[in-house]
Order: structure tokens, then C-alpha cells, then sequence
């Protein structure tokens, strides 16, 4: 199992961090040790300083693909959930800076909470609404139809360079509103307005 993700989905975020829009999806991994299930208190690390929050979609893969067609994508995922891109911003700034790969800020141990998978049956996911609420307040909101690269085009473009097998996971972007998360804060994830995650970050 494998985790892509996509970065600068969302054009408010990509502003607030004045960064370039790109022409196609930006993509980055993750290894299966960034996973946090569960609600699981996320421990801060002592390699960072300044780790921000970034919620997001998560789908997962249910079947090996290669070279997709889009008019196939949907038939290769039948899951989904919401999760959030923990990022080190201090070591993503210190290597983008030198012009260095950014794995290391993005990687790392439990760097993925994740809430439980639930069938796509039902839900849209073109049209879906999620956000984070830290200690209570709302810190990012937004709706997938928002996304520059919706979840058909990443997996096709995905594809044609990585071969995606079942069980991987593709977390597609996050809106505006990232920012620093402190030990002691409460974080809880909505999927429209169900409560998703709750955690503790310690």
C-alpha cells in the first residue's frame, strides 16, 4: 500500500501560500508509517516547530490500473474518507528553499490521520462538503466541487506514470485555512456534518 497525494488542489490555498498554480496535478507520497487511525493522539515530534493542519479527501483504491481512462476512474474506487495532511512546514520551507525534495516534511511518522472508510454509495463526491475544527473553531471549510483536478483526473494522471494497486490511498488536496496545530489542541474532522475525527494532539 502506497499513499499520493496532491498538492495545490484548491486555488484559495495555493494564494495563501502564494504559490503557483499549476498546469497539472502535483504530486507526492507518503509511506504507510504516516498512517493515524483510529483517533489516536497525534504526539508532537521534536524535529519541528511549526507543523500545520490540512484536511482533505481521502479515496481508496480498489483494484490494479494502469495508463486509466477517465471514463474508468470511477470503477476504481469505491471508498472514501477524510483525512489530514500533517505538514512540517519549517522543514518543507528550509528545503524548498535550497531546492530540495520536501519528503522528510510531509512524511513522517503519523503525518496521515485518517477516519474510518465508508462506501460511496450515496454520497457525491464531486459535490461533497468537509472541513476541521480546532478546539472548537472552524479553521478550514470547503466543498470538492472546488477542486482544480477533480478525483477522475488524478487517478488518470496518476496512472500514467505510477501504477496504482488496492489498498492505495490518494489524498487530494486541501482548501485555505492551514495552519499551526499545538500540543493540547482538540482536532475534529466533519464530513458534511458528521463528526469524522476527534483527536488529541499531545
Amino acid at each position: 500500500m502506497k499513499i499520493l497525494a496532491i498538492g495545490r488542489n484548491y486555488v484559495d490555498h495555493i494564494k495563501e501560500l502564494n504559490n503557483e498554480i499549476p498546469d497539472e496535478p502535483l504530486i507526492f507520497m507518503k509511506p504507510d508509517t504516516a498512517l493515524l487511525r483510529n483517533n489516536d493522539p497525534f504526539y508532537y515530534p521534536s524535529y519541528s516547530t511549526d507543523i500545520h493542519y490540512e484536511v482533505e479527501l481521502v479515496v481508496k483504491i480498489d483494484k490494479v490500473g494502469k495508463n486509466i481512462e477517465k471514463k474508468f476512474a470511477p470503477s476504481y474506487y469505491n471508498e472514501f474518507a477524510i483525512g489530514i495532511d500533517l505538514t512540517a512546514r519549517d522543514i518543507q520551507n528550509k528545503a524548498k528553499d535550497k531546492g530540495l525534495p520536501w519528503l522528510l516534511s510531509k512524511g513522517f511518522d503519523s503525518s496521515a490521520p485518517i477516519s474510518k472508510f465508508r462506501s460511496k454509495e450515496g454520497y457525491d463526491l464531486s459535490n461533497l462538503n468537509f472541513s476541521l475544527d480546532i478546539d472548537g473553531k472552524k479553521v478550514q471549510e470547503a466543498n470538492t466541487s472546488l477542486m482544480m483536478f477533480d478525483i477522475d483526473d488524478i487517478i488518470v494522471y496518476i496512472s500514467k506514470f505510477i501504477t496504482v494497486k488496492k489498498g492505495d490511498l490518494i489524498f487530494t488536496g486541501t482548501p485555505k485555512g492551514v495552519g499551526p496545530i499545538n500540543i493540547g489542541n482538540h482536532v475534529e474532522a466533519f464530513l458534511e456534518q458528521e463528526k469524522v475525527m476527534d483527536f488529541e494532539v499531545k
